[in-house]
């Protein structure tokens, strides 16, 4: 479609729909214009190479969608920060640039790994997932520069592990490990877990974690003990560690132990320290 525009021709307007929205192929069009002006790429480059498009909120779609104002964030490993401001302030759909590689997954592994974050060129890059589960809707938030990206799928293969080990337990006490944005805990606790732990040894996991909490309808207090800050609620708590020291923080037993570790990750030691706190342990 947009393949064959010629890019002189796009300007702000150009293929605006009666509703003032424009499909995403004419966006990314738009966005490679600005980057062929800015000297990124050159007037070979296509639209499957210009940058990936995270569009928000996410949800699946059976079609290519036609876009609002401040409805994309956009991953490029090409652009600079000058580009980048350049896309952010020209194409009205794209709130906020990021730098970096799909292939490099954001976070951190474990204890002994280094950190990889992208980088936040210009404007905001907040996202929300839309994400369908049998117990209600979640709405998971991502600052995609420190959050892992996944693409929204219309049944999460994660969730319904999680719902096979959650059928046979009434009001279960579940420890979700590697807790990341968190998504599985807070299925949990829809499902009506009675307790729900939360930890995740990456500090911008466990904010967005607390941001995610209160999205979904379970209010986060804040106190001070001997240990420092303490975020909790009614029926869960949200910690900050390496999941192999967790076991001299936390005596309680729980019925399941989630453990969903980044691909590629052995996660040997992951589920040895889960067997000392839990019953059944989900590796996925």
């Amino acid at each position: 479609m947009a393949d064959q525009v010629n890019l002189d021709e796009i300007d702000d307007h150009f293929g605006s729909c009666k509703c003032g929205k424009r499909h995403l192929d004419i966006v990314i069009a738009h966005v490679l214009k600005v980057m062929i002006d800015e000297g990124i790429t050159d007037k070979k480059a296509n639209l499957r190479n210009a940058c990936v498009p995270l569009v928000t909120p996410a949800y699946p779609i059976n079609s290519v969608p036609y876009l609002p104002e401040d409805s994309l964030v956009i991953l490029s490993d090409e652009v600079d920060k000058k580009c980048a401001e350049a896309i952010v302030n020209e194409v009205r759909e794209v709130k906020g640039v990021l730098k970096g590689n799909l292939r490099n997954t954001v976070g951190i592994k474990d204890i002994n790994s280094n950190p990889h974050v992208y980088e936040l060129l210009a404007g905001c890059d907040l996202r929300c997932d839309i994400i369908q589960t049998p117990y209600g809707v979640l709405g998971i938030n991502k600052y995609q520069h420190e959050i892992h990206i996944e693409f929204p799928k219309l049944k999460s293969p994660k969730i319904e592990i999680l719902e096979k080990a959650l059928e046979d337990l009434d009001k279960p006490a579940v420890l979700d490990c590697t807790c990341g944005p968190g998504t599985l805990g807070i299925v949990c606790l829809k499902a009506g877990a009675r307790k729900v732990v939360f930890n995740d040894i990456w500090k911008p996991a466990m904010k967005t974690t607390l941001i995610n909490l209160e999205v979904n309808g379970f209010p986060v207090k804040l106190s001070m003990d001997k240990n420092g800050l303490k975020a909790y609620g009614d029926n869960f708590e949200v910690y900050s560690m390496d999941i192999r020291e967790l076991a001299d923080h936390l005596d309680a037993e729980f019925d399941i132990c989630i453990v969903d570790a980044f691909p590629g990750v052995d996660t040997t030691e992951f589920v040895e320290a889960a067997e000392k706190l839990g019953k059944k342990i989900i590796l996925i």
